[in-house]
């Protein structure tokens, strides 16, 4: 095909976002333009993604498994190739890719594939070297966003533009919108220059510190007043009510940590927190609004393919001072005070407040399924991913075959008909491991031909069909049918050995291959470069 006449692509990844938040999948948050995708679209209802922001980012960009890409837990470097933190030189990314086929290669967002960072120690980063890739080392032409894993979204800490630092922040910054807005002004050159593009758009709503406009916290004011219970079953009514999933599963029961909301003492409080959340979604969608908008303007539109998914399931991490919180600045950059952690009475939102929505609304976003990000039960790993290309597929109802973020890049590549690149900068490129989805997209039968396998601080999965094998660390094996039972209610372990021993065979064949390492081992060394006791959630 022509350069002309070759598909753009636009991979949007939203953080720490739960399976239910969508108006789509069921959610009261207003997301009309994701909605809008999806309908006029598809949405596939059993994505995986890998339970935690970095490995996901690392298997998406490569088409391998995290530890293969040499992300097998978060930045830090824990000793081995596949826990060194950062992209390993014999992977390469959808860029590296694209670019080698005559594709202008952007990027917004949040990158977190390139070692860790203390946001308080900025002048000791070292950006750039080989322990710390920028994403124009990994095949992106442009870049606008930040190299760790979370911002403040009115004055984040530290801010890239290609390999520059930005220091200007304009008293109206919201970072949400200005990610989308750098992304529209690098796709009007890339069409300017009339090269087809490839665009990774990675927000970092709605991960925390929760950070949202007033007039988009204000549509949310009273909404969750009724509390998590209700707004939970409702959530799962509307999703069967919309044919969202292969079946209405029952939803699985409110997670033992989390009380009835009749026992909640800080109710206005709580209703807050999930209220700046869900304009934090809110707002997200309406900067894709004008990223569509932009799009029919410059006549892209219809040969675009847009696919956009989440990382990971909602966050059910406390926000503590001395937890995750001590890695972030307490003063904006105008030097105002910010008071750090959860505080019960008050409320998020505004620049000096950097809080959570904790564990009691993640439950509300993974309805139906059970527990959070980190884990690898349903409720961490399950994402919709929504795919929107007129060119390429008609609208068609939800697609529910098994897939996985590994499946994106040679998605990617059968759509743009470009080569999987077999060496990069003189280093040889692991094959890929994913599937073409495309088939699926356009409502071919498809089901993936591999196993799908997880591991993450020692949980553990494998689906093989319709059956997944999944154990919280340290604990035993669990086997779910998820064709009968995808909210993991009913433990088939004990009734059919030969299969158990088949799928638990196959994921230590698989773990012993890429290496993983036993999370008691991997811990101290973790705590020992975080230079900390213990990280709460």
């Amino acid at each position: 095909m022509s350069e002309q006449t070759k598909p753009n692509v636009i991979l949007i990844l939203a953080d720490d976002m739960g399976f239910a938040d969508l108006g789509i999948t069921g959610s009261e948050i207003q997301t009309p333009n994701i909605d809008g995708l999806a309908q006029d679209g598809v949405m596939l209802s059993a994505m995986y993604n890998c339970a935690r922001c970095c490995p996901t980012r690392a298997s998406l960009l490569t088409g391998l498994y995290p530890h293969n890409a040499g992300v097998g837990h978060m930045g830090a470097n824990l000793g081995t190739p596949a826990y060194q933190g950062f992209l390993r030189k014999d992977s390469a990314t959808i860029a590296e890719h694209l670019r080698a086929d005559g594709y202008a290669t952007l990027m917004s967002g949040k990158w977190h594939v390139a070692g860790d960072f203390d946001s308080n120690k900025i002048d000791s980063w070292r950006v750039g070297t080989p322990e710390h890739p920028t994403p124009m080392q990994r095949g992106f032409d442009h870049f606008y966003g930040i190299m760790d894993g979370a911002a403040h979204f009115f004055s984040p800490h530290c801010i890239f533009e290609d390999e520059s630092r930005v220091d200007t922040i304009n008293d109206d910054f919201y970072f949400t919108d200005a990610i989308t807005d750098k992304a529209i002004g690098m796709i009007k050159g890339a069409v300017a220059d009339e090269k087809p593009f490839f665009l990774y758009l990675a927000h970092t709503a709605p991960h925390w510190p929760l950070h949202a406009p007033p007039e988009d916290i204000a549509k949310y004011e009273n909404t969750y007043a009724k509390g998590w219970d209700q707004t939970r079953t409702a959530r799962h009514e509307a999703m069967n009510g919309k044919g969202v999933l292969q079946q209405n599963w029952d939803i699985s029961p409110r997670d033992t940590d989390v009380h009835d909301w009749g026992d909640e003492k800080n109710q206005d409080w709580e209703a807050s927190k999930m209220a700046t959340y869900a304009a934090m979604v809110d707002r997200m969608d309406q900067s894709i609004g004008r990223l569509i908008a932009s799009l029919k303007q410059l006549g892209q539109f219809e040969n675009t393919l847009i696919l956009f998914l989440s990382d990971n399931g909602g966050c059910a991490e406390f926000m503590a001072e001395d937890g995750w919180a001590q890695f972030y600045p307490d003063q904006t950059h105008d030097g105002k005070q910010i008071t750090m952690g959860n505080v019960t009475g008050l409320r998020p939102g505004d620049a000096q407040t950097f809080q959570s929505y904790d564990k009691p609304w993640a439950n509300v976003s993974n309805a139906p399924f059970r527990l959070f990000k980190h884990f690898v039960h349903e409720g961490g790993i399950s994402t919709p991913l929504v795919a929107h290309w007129p060119d390429g597929f008609q609208p068609r109802s939800n697609a529910h075959a098994a897939c996985h973020v590994v499946d994106i890049l040679p998605t990617i590549l059968e759509v743009t008909g470009a080569s999987y690149q077999n060496e990069v900068d003189d280093h040889e490129i692991q094959p890929m491991q994913g599937e073409s989805l495309l088939g699926l997209l356009r409502g071919k039968d498809w089901e993936r031909e591999q196993p799908i396998f997880w591991e993450h601080e020692g949980n553990a999965a494998v689906r093989l069909g319709q059956f997944k094998l999944v154990r919280q660390h340290n604990l035993d094996w669990e086997l779910y049918d998820m064709e009968v039972d995808r909210t993991e209610l009913h433990n088939l372990i004990g009734k059919n050995p030969k299969l158990e021993a088949e799928m638990a065979k196959q994921y230590f064949d698989w773990a012993d291959k890429i290496g993983v390492m036993d999370w008691e081992q991997a811990l101290p060394k973790l705590l020992a470069a975080w230079d900390m006791e213990t990280v709460n959630g």
